[in-house]
């Protein structure tokens, strides 16, 4: 499966969280262990790290 290419405009204080706080890392990588972090702790992945599947294989939190 190939991942879908996402453009994001980062705000000027993301920006300088990121070459600050993590210089010498890619920022893709950073912003990656953040979302995985946030859905984590918002309940959207099981302990394997995937995503879980509501009723009817829906993923919680996503409009059909």
């Amino acid at each position: 499966m190939t991942a879908r290419q996402i453009t994001a405009r980062l705000s000027e204080r993301t920006t300088e969280i990121l070459r600050r706080c993590y210089p010498g890392e890619r920022p893709e990588d950073v912003l990656e262990q953040a979302a995985v972090l946030k859905a984590t702790a918002d309940g959207h992945l099981d302990a394997g790290g995937r995503i879980k599947r509501g009723i009817g294989g829906r993923v919680p939190g996503r409009r059909a």
